[in-house]
């Protein structure tokens, strides 16, 4: 399955060291309600769902999502663990009190066009939290892998425009 992401590279981490500051800002977007473990999850589950109503094309496009996400959320891991930061699948950062990753945040609805607002909304949210935690970042190496991890979260918005438009506006919108 291609991932559907820029053809363009990611930052290097090998630069990224200790830096407890930094990862406090990114780890929300780790493995939290909103973070891209239950991205990964919802994409897959919405993908089956599309296969069982033979839209392929739209599954299809969703798993493709789903494997950005997965790099995504293998980037940040991996950014954590130089940051200085167990990346387990928590609600918080390890060494405070905290609630292990539940998949209740996944969206498990069933119809078409709920499945695609749901997954759009989660876009635009990724695309302002990450807009956020730029504007918080002073660690300009941090702030480069997460400036272009938002990039495909603004192309995943895309997608699913012009999927949704396919779907449900008959090209029309």
């Amino acid at each position: 399955m291609k991932p559907i992401r820029l053809d363009l590279p990611y930052p290097p981490l090998d630069c990224i060291g200790c830096d407890l500051q930094s990862a406090r800002i990114i780890f929300p977007a780790y493995a939290t309600a909103h973070g891209e473990l239950t991205a990964v999850l919802q994409y897959i589950y919405h993908s089956f769902r599309f296969g069982c109503l033979e839209d392929r094309q739209t599954a299809e496009t969703l798993a493709g999502i789903a494997v950005a996400e997965m790099r995504h959320f293998d980037i940040l891991g991996e950014m954590l663990l130089r940051l200085g930061v167990d990346p387990v699948y928590t609600t918080d950062l390890p060494g405070t009190p905290f609630n292990f990753y539940s998949a209740s945040a996944v969206s498990y609805s069933k119809t078409p066009k709920k499945m695609l607002m749901d997954d759009l909304s989660g876009e635009l949210c990724a695309v302002q939290t990450y807009g956020r935690m730029l504007s918080r970042l002073c660690n300009e190496d941090v702030a480069a892998v997460i400036a272009r991890i938002k990039m495909d979260e603004e192309l995943h918005v895309q997608v699913l425009k012009e999927r949704m438009n396919a779907l449900f506006c008959g090209g029309c919108c």
